[in-house]
């Protein structure tokens, strides 16, 4: 692995961004209006409803962990998109690029990306609101990073599918994090879900990290062990998720699709 050639690969899509106001404004627009949205629904929550009673952070702090997630898998697959949509794909093997240089490049800028748009956002809550999503402690770091991997995660299998369907596979990378929302228990607890979509949940790092920040934030404990089990499972589905891209990667070379996958 050649690191003048991860650099220059990030470095492509830092111009991108750094050149167009218009994508530097979409970046920190969506993760804005997401936070007043929540904001005042926080509010409202903390005023009429007795588990949130006294704690509109947990429903702010929840929101803008999600938006961190969110932002993560969408700036990976939105790098890649820009890829395939300016036709450029293939032509980056010139360099020559390898597959692991081409995840790490994408993977290092989308957190530039993400960076870009959820920091202006957690400022703005908490003079706004009241919140700080550093009220969470040093298992913040732990959290991020969790959310970070599981984000990177989604990208990467949104595009081994784009690799191997093509552009029609686009949707997929809008509906993923969506489809799994429901399953992570993000605004309420495991308890919540009927028991056998609870053993379902349970799979998911997304359960260990929200149970974790409501316990923090509402009990003021810190339980490792659910912070430890979703970096597990996460360094597992991300493993996973890289083999099936080399896959993917693989799969359409030998058919021959590779080449056409801009069209």
């Amino acid at each position: 692995m050649k690191f003048h050639r991860i650099y220059a690969l990030s470095l492509r899509h830092i111009y991108l961004i750094k050149s167009s106001l218009p994508r530097i404004l979409d970046l920190i627009y969506w993760p804005t209006i997401q936070i007043i949205l929540w904001g005042f629904i926080s509010m409202f929550f903390s005023l009429h409803s007795d588990y949130y009673n006294h704690t509109a952070g947990v429903i702010l702090s929840a929101a803008i962990l999600y938006d961190f997630l969110f932002r993560s898998s969408i700036s990976f697959n939105m790098l890649f998109l820009e890829e395939i949509w300016s036709r450029n794909f293939t032509n980056l093997f010139v360099a020559p690029l390898k597959i692991s240089e081409i995840i790490t490049a994408l993977t290092l800028t989308a957190l530039l990306r993400t960076l870009i748009g959820v920091i202006p956002a957690i400022l703005f809550a908490s003079p706004f609101f009241g919140v700080s999503i550093f009220n969470l402690g040093p298992s913040l770091v732990l959290l991020f990073l969790s959310l970070y991997l599981f984000g990177i995660t989604l990208g990467l299998l949104v595009t081994s599918g784009l690799l191997r369907y093509g552009p029609a596979f686009e949707n997929i990378a809008w509906s993923s994090l969506f489809f799994l929302a429901p399953l992570g228990c993000i605004y309420y607890p495991l308890s919540i879900l009927p028991d056998w979509l609870q053993i379902i949940a349970k799979i998911l790092p997304l359960v260990y990290i929200f149970e974790e920040v409501r316990s923090i934030l509402l009990n003021n404990i810190v339980n490792y062990a659910n912070i430890i089990t979703a970096l597990k499972l996460n360094l597992i589905y991300f493993t996973s998720a890289v083999f099936i891209f080399y896959l993917a990667f693989y799969g359409a070379r030998k058919k021959g699709t590779l080449i056409n996958v801009g069209e």
